[in-house]
């Protein structure tokens, strides 16, 4: 999976250490900076564009010695293509002020490992990170309080459920809040078609197409589900020519 980079910035040691820790731990990040003012975060901002290597979100705290968080989440809305901002503060009465910086999430000291799971899918999704050919993605789901990352390795198709998506392994299915559109785009590499308006499916899954008076379906263990029409023959074309890589 293509990687996040990430900068953590809070003016307290300890938090600023345990935040950077709990954000290494996630697999969909892949680099962590750290900075312990305001204006420390604009250098090392400045230096990673300048380097080619943009942040892609900046976790925040909001009451900081100079400039504090909510100013430089503003600075940070003007740039030409700003950062993804998380706030990570002990105070509820800013949060005004995050939906107005359009901040993706905001977190209450101390910060729970799920809620910060949760901040970072939205991150990744509104980063638009896609999955490179031949690796795997993995999204955060919730299952009675504690949160599992469902490798797309183990999906084998997504239903369509408003702005919401259920992904359906061999082993059960999990709601998440993440639009299909958004999955078939992230993993078209890793070899997902969608096969319907309200259907993704991993090709590798597709056990048999049918077409009967026009109608077309696949099947994908025991569940078949149905193929568009505007879809059926570029499906048909892909599984003929991985039918044929298959034999030569």
């Amino acid at each position: 999976m293509a990687q996040l980079r990430v900068l953590a910035v809070d003016d307290e040691l300890p938090a600023l250490e345990d935040l950077s820790y709990l954000l290494r731990a996630d697999p969909r990040i892949g680099e962590v900076a750290t900075a312990r003012d305001g204006a420390a975060a604009l250098r090392l901002l400045d230096r990673a564009i300048a380097d080619g290597r943009p942040i892609d979100a900046v976790f925040l705290d909001i009451r900081m010695r100079g400039l504090d968080g909510v100013v430089l989440g503003r600075l940070l809305s003007q740039f030409a293509n700003p950062p993804r901002v998380v706030f990570v503060t002990a105070y509820e009465e800013h949060a005004v002020d995050a939906f107005e910086i359009k901040a993706e999430d905001y977190l209450l000291k101390p910060v729970r490992p799920e809620r910060l799971a949760e901040a970072i899918r939205r991150v990744a999704v509104s980063a638009d990170v896609p999955v490179e050919a031949g690796e795997t993605d993995t999204i955060p789901v919730e299952l009675g309080g504690v949160t599992r990352f469902v490798s797309s390795a183990d999906v084998i198709y997504v239903e369509a459920h408003g702005d919401y998506a259920r992904l359906h392994t061999a082993t059960g299915s999990h709601l998440v809040r993440i639009p299909l559109a958004t999955l078939e785009e992230r993993w078209a590499s890793a070899g997902f078609v969608r096969v319907h308006r309200s259907h993704l499916v991993a090709v590798k899954h597709i056990e048999e197409l049918h077409i009967d008076s026009g109608k077309c379906t696949v099947r994908v263990g025991d569940t078949e589900l149905p193929v568009s029409r505007r879809h059926t023959r570029e499906l048909r074309d892909l599984l003929v020519r991985r039918a044929r890589k298959a034999r030569s």
